[in-house]
């Protein structure tokens, strides 16, 4: 990741020209870490997150809007009564740090002016958000660091605002180039990009590899293979981009489209397998890197309790499963054992208490081939035959129980898949809630602590418009699933559901219409991108009238049958999925 001091002084440059004299109407904290300021300037309204997660910290101007939690924490309400009305002054980098300082024009309690400063530090497990009164002496902050946390610094309400120590590396925007042929002089044998690391800070890997890569052509070079040079002038252009203000969004996507690295001047070491775009703003940027990797790991945190409920269900029953399953096989002797008993019985003149084994005919097949029967020397020859009689009727009464029991197994391990997929769509915090909901209704709410049951909202699904207009909504989690599919449906609209595999009921609502083949198609899609087959290629997706659907008794929420439908192959399309949703 390159949220380094470069992309902090790019950041601070596009916010001085968008923000500057913005007035702060409200203040949200969707997240136990991240504030957002909702500011108005002019006719244009814009949200400034600022985020101070320990894996993904940064801010910048969003488009995003998150849910909100319905009590405000603390140092939300706080910074809601020191900053509400006030404007935004200033907004200066500390030095070359990951640390911005924001500046603000408020009023006290009596209407006198008063100065106050946000401070955010996006320095990884040291990220924080700090409020400051006129006199830069901490107010409060969201992570409160004292003497049991840190010996180094600490920021406890009425503590002047210190930076963080100093690092005993050079300023790259200071250094002149005598000191920086002294270093590379005596530098050891190491690779270039880890000799711009070891001696100058504020820089992230990818900005010195770039550096590097500018130098020699290429970014894993040594030092020695580095013109010092060529190395010197290419640190200059880098450090030109942030003093002459002429950063640049870019970012580096995969050959699926996935966000890789971003950067704020055009990198050159990646290769075609790789595509390299420039965005219109920085804030479209880290929206556009952030969103998935945040939400990715937002729900991982919040519904770690559920991922560990799920995991612990799913290998007992798996263990089950096994267990139940060699059981069954046992079971296949039984007609052995009933045989041994007929035996036993039509030769009991033959035997007597004491043997061991029996050599008999076996009458039962032709030419009647000789089968020797264990026996139990303490019991007589009827007793033997009865204890055989007796595994058989075990066995076979076994047999059927069993069969039961590993179909209700299989069916729950088959309902936590379910709830396994319905983790990976979930957006929101309504959406988690409703899967704790679900889980509690299905006989899981002794497993979940200190959870109890919530008065639940209508689901908000999501929705989609084909290509010929029609309206096609599709469930993140099994309650919404049931919903859809059961209440909200009507008769002659069409349902969707990848075939045989976990996933989201999708419904295509015709209003009695015949949709075309290209309606039928994207509908397909929808459904097989959100499911667990969302990389697969030729997904079959079964698709029927909802009036074919039936829900029976007492199932597990999400489950329905269905006997009359056709069947679509498809290959997900992520980018043509997502634009055909209604924002």
């Amino acid at each position: 990741m390159a949220f380094d001091a470069g992309m902090v002084g790019a950041i601070v440059n596009e916010l001085n020209e968008r923000i500057l004299g913005a007035r702060v109407e409200k203040v949200t904290q969707p997240e136990k870490d991240e504030i957002v300021l909702l500011l108005h300037l002019g006719r244009e309204n814009m949200r400034l997150s600022l985020s101070s997660g320990t894996n993904n910290p940064h801010f910048n101007i969003t488009s995003a809007v998150k849910e909100n939690p319905m009590t405000p924490p603390m140092f939300c309400m706080l910074l809601r009564k020191h900053l509400t009305g006030s404007r935004i002054s200033s907004v200066t980098q500390l030095g070359f740090e990951r640390a911005v300082e924001f500046g603000f024009d408020c009023y006290d309690e009596l209407g006198f002016e008063a100065k106050k400063y946000l401070v955010t530090e996006t320095m990884g497990k040291y990220s924080n958000i700090i409020l400051l009164n006129a006199e830069k002496k901490v107010i409060s902050a969201l992570k409160i660091i004292d003497l049991a946390t840190s010996n180094v610094r600490q920021i406890l309400p009425g503590f002047p605002y210190e930076l963080p120590p100093e690092q005993k590396k050079m300023s790259p925007l200071t250094v002149s180039e005598a000191e920086f042929r002294a270093a590379f002089e005596q530098s050891e044998n190491m690779p270039a990009d880890k000799f711009i690391l070891a001696n100058f800070y504020g820089f992230a890997a990818i900005t010195a590899r770039e550096i590097v890569c500018r130098a020699a052509g290429r970014s894993d070079v040594p030092i020695y293979d580095c013109d010092v040079w060529r190395l010197w002038q290419s640190l200059s252009y880098v450090v030109g981009c942030i003093t002459e203000k002429k950063c640049e969004p870019w970012l580096v996507s995969d050959a699926s489209g996935k966000p890789l690295e971003y950067l704020f001047f055009e990198p050159i070491e990646y290769g075609s397998d790789f595509t390299v775009k420039r965005l219109d703003s920085f804030g479209e940027l880290l929206d556009e890197y952030f969103s998935l990797r945040d939400r990715a790991e937002r729900i991982r945190q919040r519904t770690a309790d559920i991922f560990r409920l799920l995991t612990n269900a799913e290998t007992r029953l798996l263990k089950k499963l096994s267990l139940q399953r060699q059981d069954l096989e046992s079971c296949a002797d039984k007609e052995r054992y009933k045989l041994w008993g007929d035996l036993i019985t039509g030769n009991i003149y033959r035997l007597s208490r004491g043997m061991e084994t029996a050599a008999l005919e076996n009458y039962y097949e032709d030419d009647c081939p000789g089968i020797e029967i264990p026996l139990d020397k303490r019991l007589t020859p009827q007793q033997n035959a009865q204890k055989y009689y007796k595994k058989y009727a075990k066995s076979k009464t076994a047999e059927v129980e069993l069969a039961k029991q590993i179909k209700l197994a299989e069916a729950e391990l088959e309902y936590i898949y379910t709830v396994f997929d319905s983790l990976t769509r979930a957006e929101s915090e309504s959406d988690i809630l409703e899967i704790r909901e679900e889980l509690h209704g299905s006989g899981y709410a002794s497993r979940m602590k200190n959870y109890s049951p919530k008065k639940m909202s209508q689901p908000k699904l999501m929705e989609f418009k084909s290509s010929g207009g029609y309206r096609i909504l599709c469930g993140k989690n099994n309650h919404q699933n049931d919903y859809l599919t059961t209440r909200l449906a009507a008769k002659q609209d069409y349902w969707f559901h990848v075939k045989n595999q976990p996933g989201s009921h999708c419904v295509m609502f015709t209003e009695g219409e015949e949709p075309s083949e290209r309606d039928f198609t994207e509908a397909a899609m929808i459904a097989a991108h959100y499911s667990k087959a969302s990389e697969g290629v030729n997904v079959a997706v079964d698709y029927t009238l909802i009036r074919n659907i039936r829900k029976p008794n007492a199932s597990k929420p999400g489950f329905v049958t269905y006997n009359t439908n056709y069947t679509a192959y498809v290959t997900p399309d992520a980018k043509v999925v997502q634009s055909l949703r209604v924002k």
